[in-house]
């Protein structure tokens, strides 16, 4: 059990997100919300704030009578629930209401405890909304896909419950749950945010550390069967540029590779004073996508590390408007619910992941090409040349997805569009950049998965298992139990979809 009450890290998210740990709420959170609920109240009488009493967006000179003001927010959360495209995931759903509960629950934002409480029971019931990718620009935030989460808060809309979409009313009978009664503000509450870009973004830094992981184990499994020099992932190398990433990338290698029968070390062969032949039969150094792994690897340590760092302040922060403050007493407007702080940093976690995939396809490339990798035969075919086409159709896949992820790679932060009759005439775009970042990290899973089958058929070409790391030998009986030794052709498209659910989920 997970208990929400004032600072939620990147850790608690993903121990609830895919760890599927229950959440309660402290005690402490339910004062603070109720203080801020009843001091909202009071304050709001007599006084004009946005969103309580006045109409939304451009429409906001528009007083609000006190007879309409709830009907006010049920019709926003009614018309803004106008999404379309594909449901977003299970898991980016559950993210984004445990994003939104969190933020909600900092006493800023003047909603009744019952959202909350309900938000909870639909993590703890797994009960999640159906949210459009489609239809928010990240300006008030996440406008659209956020109000389809509050139409199911008030017993609305449809939910993916048990494998099912079904009405929100239909479960929530079944499972003796009651919808919210809207009270002050709760319709822009619950829309004005930046919760659903923000959840998308905390999947992303998960996969995308995953993704990194499993780049740094090909390399080194790579370097094993090239029988790569060890100097290129030293500690005297790599803490001679002063980069966190780069030394923590060549640590692990060098953790990896502690144990291999195959790496080289240079002093032991090119520095012993017997290399007298004019060409040297093997190469002095290797191609830069096995030597440089640090180098390239290390910037997406860190920009992962950055990511999570800016997310985590995010889900943590009121990105309401307008922001209700108990100490002062008062009502400040402005832009917190702006996208911009999650939108720039998807776009650098997608240019990352984008970068690794390039890595791998030119990693499995130097393992499919038997000109420059000088040891395997053409596209690692086990068996009769010519007749048989080991991994040759299958790099096709790898290239053109490696393809599709550099034309995703176009900014979204730049890319605004003003809109809402030229209110919001800047905007973030960030729902649109976490979908899009997303998209980059499950094309990468396909590339990697098709790398790692080459490195096990290239491990048995070369007949190599017993000289390899002991990390490598496990990674290798692991994924042999997916990947057939295969000589004769075969279907691949199960295999890599198996070798590929292994990457994202072991």
């Amino acid at each position: 059990m997970k208990t929400i009450n004032s600072y939620l890290t990147i850790k608690d998210f993903n121990d609830v997100l895919f760890n599927n740990k229950p959440i309660e709420i402290s005690q402490s959170l339910i004062d603070r919300v109720n203080g801020c609920y009843e001091f909202l109240k009071t304050f709001s009488k007599n006084k004009v704030i946005y969103g309580v009493n006045t109409g939304f967006g451009p429409m906001a000179q528009y007083r609000i009578q006190e007879g309409d003001q709830l009907q006010l927010q049920y019709n926003l959360i009614r018309s803004h629930a106008s999404g379309t495209g594909e449901p977003l995931s299970p898991e980016h759903v559950k993210a984004a209401i445990l994003a939104r509960l969190n933020t909600l629950s900092l006493g800023k934002s003047g909603v009744h405890i019952s959202v909350i409480t309900l938000m909870q029971q639909l993590i703890n019931h797994d009960i999640t909304p159906l949210i459009f990718a489609h239809g928010g620009v990240g300006a008030s935030g996440d406008l659209v896909q956020l109000a389809h989460l509050a139409l199911v808060l008030i017993g609305e809309g449809e939910v993916f419950y048990q494998g099912n979409r079904r009405p929100t009313a239909e479960v929530f009978k079944e499972l003796g749950l009651k919808p919210i009664e809207v009270k002050i503000r709760e319709g822009l509450a619950l829309i004005n945010g930046t919760s659903v870009m923000t959840g998308i973004g905390i999947v992303n830094a998960h996969k995308a550390q995953r993704l990194l992981d499993w780049s740094i184990q090909a390399s080194c499994m790579i370097n094993e069967l090239v029988q790569a020099y060890d100097d290129h992932f030293s500690v005297e190398l790599n803490q001679a540029k002063l980069h966190q990433g780069q030394e923590a990338v060549a640590k692990q290698m060098r953790d990896h590779l502690m144990d291999s029968q195959l790496v080289r070390r240079r002093h032991e062969h090119l520095y012993n004073g017997t290399n007298q032949e004019d060409i040297f039969k093997d190469k002095v150094q290797e191609y830069y996508s096995l030597r440089c792994v640090p180098q390239i690897l290390g910037p997406i340590y860190d920009t992962i590390a950055g990511v999570e760092s800016v997310l985590e302040k995010e889900i943590n922060s009121a990105n309401d408007n307008p922001i209700v403050d108990v100490d002062t007493q008062q009502v400040y407007h402005g832009g917190n619910f702006h996208g911009d702080y999650v939108s720039l940093e998807m776009d650098r976690l997608k240019l990352a992941i984008t970068k690794l995939s390039m890595l791998a396809e030119r990693q499995l490339n130097y393992l499919l090409n038997a000109k420059i990798n000088e040891i395997l035969p053409p596209f690692v075919n086990l068996g009769k040349l010519g007749f048989n086409f080991g991994m040759q159709g299958v790099q096709f896949t790898a290239t053109s997805t490696t393809a599709e992820n550099q034309a995703l790679s176009t900014s979204m932060y730049i890319h605004s569009i003003p809109n809402n009759n030229d209110n919001q005439d800047i905007v973030s775009m960030g729902t649109n950049a976490a979908m899009l970042c997303s998209k980059v990290i499950e094309n990468t899973f396909e590339v990697l998965a098709i790398e790692f089958i080459t490195i096990v058929q290239a491990v048995e070409s070369l007949q190599l298992e017993n000289k390899l790391s002991t990390k490598s030998k496990v990674k290798y009986a692991e994924l042999r139990k997916l990947i057939p030794v295969f000589k004769t052709d075969i279907v691949m498209y199960p295999i890599v979809q198996q070798v590929k659910d292994y990457l994202k989920n072991s």
